[in-house]
């Protein structure tokens, strides 16, 4: 019948199938049957509420409609959308008589995401000027709950999905995002949300977060930034089975298959914005390392999880050593015991250990030095070179087996053993294994060689982290230095004295990094640019701070030190030779800054949530 109908159309003159049409009227039974014509395509429909039926739209509407991509890539019935906004109705029913501790942080979740739908220079003024309270809801702890609930709590779609079954049309698809400059992508396939694992494209709330930071921080124009899900699966079987999922149901994709996607998404993002910069997030062990590697000598991009960890844990074990009223040289001599050999720990290790040697004098002798300093514990127990099947990133720091007898310790050691008999000045957590750093081991480490032992428990979200404030201090006493990478509260240890929760957080890091690289116009983000962002970190505390055990700001500082940050940045892509400048500011211009003169071009560059002056000019 279709068919039919196409032929007349262009068989009849206009005013013949006019009148055809007329006739035709009393078969039209209801308004909500007759065809609607749209003078709009993409986001201008699923941001108007009148036209708008966000993943109701069938794959051939998204075709006609430049749609696809913008929507995650499961299409649903109406019916479905009624039975998620049903059971969401219910829990929030449930939840506001005795829900779990974190309904209220969902709550001011929703409610700041509604502003965001309707007013973003509102939301980011509301954020930037509460950031203390709003960075633990829009980002971690909270996002891992949104994450963990992203089916239930999708309202309207944002940033774009780039899936499996897109394969051959992301090169095209990268048009139907509205905005002809991108300065910052976000994205992750979902593989490794925080600590909670597969989450498939629910996923994409991590980047929707880490990108208001961005905004918030570094002041990225919110118009210019864009936040990616790669959807190629999901091997979670809860989600495998739920009706409500909006991902694809199936299981991940792996092998040259997965990279193949990959290689086409970033094709066609650099073909359509050549200067954007790519942050890779929480992609899997296994692939984090290789795409990083695969990428980041072509393209602008780094993986925060490998990179932005490194650079806040190195901040966090410098500030260590001041405070335990040492000069930052001497951070080749601390011993270090990690618990932890995914991407983030072995990210961290690879970035202390390059620092350390780079103190020590850049050479071979350097860096076997620095490599000694390190004991990495995973979930069998200590890596050493006995190990069959050792992680190829890890082989480097493996224990020898000389090294073993001197130590007392064996192949798969618990960390328990460890710390009893390497007696470390740090503990590193990156195991998302929450409470790991037991009594047992705490109170080990009151053996230390260090007079102010230093316990990073920086696992997210917060019940994942090794072990809690309270518990430090409550053991190790005041001495001890503390830090987490989601927020706690101070401990009151009595006698008007605090032990200090520093919150070792990538936020203080990744911004300054994105807006430095961008700013420079950096071809890539060198090691050399990571560094210093680094090193700019760890001294921005001063003295009388640091010896109190406080080796991070506050987050209500988080615009300032992004902005030294990224001046850093960009002074380290200068001295590199890789700035080739940005807008009016070529590279011998940056060069001839000097390093005032570099904060201030920084700072008059960062976006502020101003109403501007709106005109309206016709097409």
């Amino acid at each position: 019948m279709a068919s039919i109908s196409r032929s007349l159309r262009r068989s009849l003159a206009p005013d013949t199938l006019h009148r055809l049409l007329l006739q035709a009227r009393g078969f039209v039974t209801a308004e909500c049957h007759r065809p609607v014509v749209l003078h709009k395509r993409g986001p201008d429909i699923l941001h108007d509420p009148w036209f708008n039926r966000g993943t109701a739209f069938s794959m051939t509407e998204r075709d006609r409609l430049g749609l696809r991509g913008l929507l995650p890539p499961s299409v649903v019935s109406s019916q479905q959308q009624i039975d998620r906004f049903m059971l969401d109705l219910e829990r929030l029913e449930k939840n506001a008589r005795d829900g779990p501790s974190d309904t209220y942080q969902l709550a001011k979740w929703r409610i700041l995401n509604r502003l965001h739908d309707r007013n973003e220079t509102m939301y980011y003024k509301v954020l930037i000027d509460n950031i203390e309270e709003y960075a633990p809801i829009v980002y971690t702890p909270t996002v891992g709950a949104v994450c963990q609930n992203y089916s239930g709590l999708f309202r309207r779609p944002r940033g774009m999905y780039f899936s499996a079954e897109d394969r051959g049309e992301m090169m095209s698809m990268v048009y139907n995002w509205p905005a002809d400059q991108v300065d910052m992508i976000v994205v992750t396939d979902g593989s490794r949300i925080l600590g909670l694992g597969d989450l498939g494209v629910q996923g994409i709330g991590i980047a929707i977060g880490k990108l208001d930071l961005y905004v918030a921080a570094a002041g990225i124009n919110p118009q210019r930034v864009l936040p990616v899900m790669i959807d190629v699966g999901t091997n979670n079987e809860k989600l495998l089975k739920d009706p409500l999922y909006l991902g694809l149901q199936e299981h991940r994709l792996e092998g040259e298959e997965y990279v193949e996607i990959i290689d086409e998404f970033m094709e066609a993002v650099f073909s359509r914005w050549p200067n954007v910069i790519v942050q890779f997030e929480d992609f899997q062990s296994k692939w984090a390392f290789r795409l990083l590697q695969r990428y980041r000598n072509t393209y602008r991009m780094f993986n925060d999880d490998v990179q932005g960890t490194a650079g806040v844990a190195i901040a966090g074990l410098l500030g260590a050593v001041r405070a335990q009223g040492r000069p930052m040289i001497d951070f080749p001599k601390q011993k270090i015991v990690v618990a932890g050999a995914g991407s983030a720990g072995i990210g961290v290790v690879n970035a202390a250990s390059r620092t350390m040697a780079r103190m020590l004098g850049n050479n071979d002798v350097a860096f076997e030095s620095a490599r000694s300093q390190f004991w990495i514990v995973d979930a069998h127990g200590l890596i050493t070179e006995e190990r069959a099947d050792i992680d190829p990133d890890a082989r480097p720091f493996a224990r020898r087996k000389s090294e073993l007898t001197h130590q007392g310790l064996s192949e798969g050691a618990s960390l328990l053993e460890v710390v009893k008999k390497v007696k470390p000045d740090v503990i590193l957590g990156l195991s998302a294994v929450g409470g790991l750093f037991s009594k047992e081991v705490l109170e080990a480490l009151k053996d230390s060689s260090s007079s102010r032992p230093a316990i990073f428990a920086m696992s997210n979200p917060t019940k994942n982290a090794e072990c809690t404030p309270e518990e430090a201090f409550s053991i190790l006493g005041e001495k001890v230095v503390f830090s987490s990478g989601s927020p706690f509260d101070d401990v009151d240890l009595g006698d008007g004295k605090t032990g200090h929760s520093n919150q070792g957080n990538n936020m203080y890091l990744f911004p300054g990094i994105g807006l430095g690289t961008l700013l420079s116009g950096a071809r890539i983000v060198s090691d050399g640019m990571l560094q210093a962002a680094a090193e700019c970190l760890a001294s921005y505390m001063k003295e009388e701070e640091v010896l109190q055990g406080i080796i991070y700001p506050p987050t209500s500082r988080i615009r300032d030190i992004t902005k030294e940050v990224a001046a850093a940045v960009v002074r380290e892509a200068v001295a590199e030779n890789l700035a080739e400048g940005y807008r009016d500011m070529d590279a011998r211009e940056l060069a001839s800054l000097s390093e005032e003169e570099t904060i201030e071009y920084v700072k008059n560059n960062m976006w502020n949530p101003i109403y501007p002056t709106v005109v309206y000019k016709k097409d």
